[in-house]
Formats: structure tokens, C-alpha cells, sequence
């Protein structure tokens, strides 16, 4: 592990006014990713921001119903809080199915959105990766790609997003609260963190340097039903393959691509009258294989359909 310099943030102002000042700098809270692409050398900070203790970690109810959960509080304490075990339970299952106790009682929920790929090539320093080094060409478009992306892929990286919790708050239409580096708060659609990876695949979110993630906004929750299903090689201690939040009309899918993928045409299908299997067909019309991921078409129709026939009350 490369030499840093590290600081306990007071105060949220003062960790974004830090991370400007500092070059390098990244905030820190659970660590659970952050250290261990420390330890490999694949983030290389010169300086550590410690967010972890700032009173950020409440959930609160909001005025129109919905519900607010401060970016520092662990997923364990997010997936407990009986209110979103009552009135968000697919939030409470897609935390519980992203990591073992143990990480779910140290990550936060702001760092469970900054969370890096896993993909192999990303992780192994002797291939080349775009992410990792821009530039430098993507291992994974020849080589081991079985759990690439199947949608909003490029030819400079087909990486997958791998947080669950992500997955949800898209179906849930959550908002993401952020403190600018100016000072600012803004507020914005989860679907506006992440980014596909285009020509710059090293750039996973919108947020600009020094930009700090503050909270996780929930709405009134949805009419309908709330399911998530999660497929992965074995139940513990392995990434997933697949998974689906459907919250009642809205469709989101994780591991599938560079981001949680909102998968708008299958929303649309069964909006008009589509039959799950069928809605699924709409959304995977845009699908693409890298080779070896050629199964996950299959395994995302089989999946989606299953989980929508689950929320409108059929037997799968």
C-alpha cells in the first residue's frame, strides 16, 4: 500500500472543503472497497477523508411520506430500520443480498453507491484495463467475460456495477443528496449518479471532485408490489450474476451494466398489456454479448420474468 496522509472530517463542509484542497483525496467511511483497492495499489490516494463519523447516519421520515437515510449510516442499519423493512422491503432484501453481516455492519450506504467494479481485469494490475489505467485497453473484451455487461457496454470497457442496494433505489425512483465542493447541496435522481462508460470508463459517477454524497431521499412508497431476486454461482461469497427490483410498475436491473440499468422498455411493455416473459423479451432486444456472458440473455429473461410474475401474484 502505497504512503498517505489521512484527517477525521468535522463536519461535512469541512471534508469537501479538505478534498478540494487536497490532491488526490478521497473520502473514506466503512472502507470495505476503498482499502482493499488500497491494498492491491489499484487507488492510490494521497489523502484520506474520514466521513465516517459524521452525524449523518439517522433515518428520518420526510413530510410527503417518504423517507430519508443519511449517507453514513451502515447498510446493517438501513436494512433493520423497520420502516423500510415495512414500507421499502425490497431496499431492506437488495442490502441484505449484497454482502455477508460482517461488510453489511461496516459499509455505509453512500459508500455502498461508490463501490468499484469487479471486474477481474480490473483487479489484476498486470492486464490492461481502461478503468483502471486510461488508455491502456479493456482484457475483458477478448478474454474471461462472463459476467460482463449486456447493456451499455463500449469497446473501451463492458465492466458491470455490482451494488444491489443501487438496484433498488433506482426501481424505488430514490434521490441522491450531494455537498459540492462550492458549498452547495443539490439533489438529483439516482439514475443521474452513475454513468455508462463510453470513451471514459475510468469515470463511474457525475459527481465532481470533492463532491460528497449526504443522504439517500426515498419517495412515498410505490402502489404495488415490491420483489427483488438475485441470481449469483453460490450463495455466499461470490458477486452476482443478475438481479431484478421490481417496485410496482417500475423495473430495474443490476449487474447487467455499467450502472443499475432501468429497463424502461419492459416497463413500457407491461404498461401496455405485455405479459412478463414478453416485457422481458422488449427490454433484451437491446442486449449485446461479449462471448462467454452470452448466458446472461437467457438468465436475465428467465429471471425478470419470474420476479414480475412474483409481483403480479402468479406462481413461478
Amino acid at each position: 500500500m502505497k504512503a498517505f496522509t489521512y484527517e477525521r472530517a468535522q463536519s461535512a463542509e469541512a471534508a469537501v472543503k479538505a478534498a478540494t484542497a487536497t490532491p488526490a483525496a478521497k473520502f473514506i467511511a466503512g472502507g470495505t472497497n476503498l482499502l482493499d483497492l488500497m491494498k492491491l495499489e489499484i487507488e492510490q490516494p494521497q489523502h484520506l477523508i474520514d466521513v465516517g463519523r459524521l452525524p449523518m447516519a439517522a433515518v428520518e421520515d420526510t413530510a410527503d411520506g417518504g423517507l430519508k437515510i443519511g449517507a453514513m449510516a451502515s447498510n446493517s442499519h438501513a436494512a433493520a430500520d423497520p420502516r423500510v423493512r415495512q414500507r421499502y422491503p425490497l431496499l431492506s432484501e437488495a442490502i441484505v443480498a449484497g454482502g455477508s453481516p460482517q461488510l453489511r455492519n461496516k459499509a455505509s450506504v453512500g459508500g455502498n453507491l461508490m463501490q468499484r467494479t469487479r471486474c477481474a481485469y480490473f483487479y489484476d494490475t498486470s492486464k490492461p484495463c481502461n478503468k483502471r489505467q486510461p488508455g491502456a485497453g479493456c482484457a475483458a473484451l477478448e478474454g474471461l467475460n462472463r459476467n460482463a455487461a449486456i447493456f451499455g457496454a463500449s469497446h473501451a470497457c463492458i465492466a458491470t456495477h455490482p451494488s444491489d442496494m443501487a438496484v433498488a433505489l433506482a426501481a424505488l425512483d430514490a434521490r441522491v443528496e450531494t455537498l459540492s465542493p462550492t458549498g452547495q447541496a443539490r439533489s438529483f435522481p439516482i439514475l443521474e449518479l452513475h454513468r455508462l462508460p463510453a470513451e471514459r470508463p475510468e469515470m463511474d459517477t457525475h459527481l465532481v471532485p470533492g463532491e460528497l454524497i449526504t443522504a439517500v431521499v426515498l419517495p412515498p412508497p410505490p402502489k404495488g408490489a415490491q420483489v427483488y431476486r438475485k441470481v449469483r454461482d453460490r450463495a455466499s461469497y461470490a458477486g452476482g450474476l443478475a438481479s431484478i427490483a421490481v417496485a410496482g410498475p417500475n423495473v430495474a436491473l443490476g449487474m447487467v451494466a455499467h450502472k443499475p440499468w432501468r429497463a424502461v422498455d419492459a416497463e413500457a411493455a407491461l404498461a401496455a398489456g405485455a405479459t412478463p416473459a414478453e416485457a422481458m423479451a422488449r427490454e433484451l432486444d437491446g442486449a449485446s454479448s461479449a462471448g462467454r456472458n452470452d448466458f446472461k440473455i437467457a438468465l436475465v429473461a428467465r429471471l425478470g420474468a419470474a420476479a414480475l410474475a412474483e409481483a403480479k401474484g402468479e406462481r413461478t
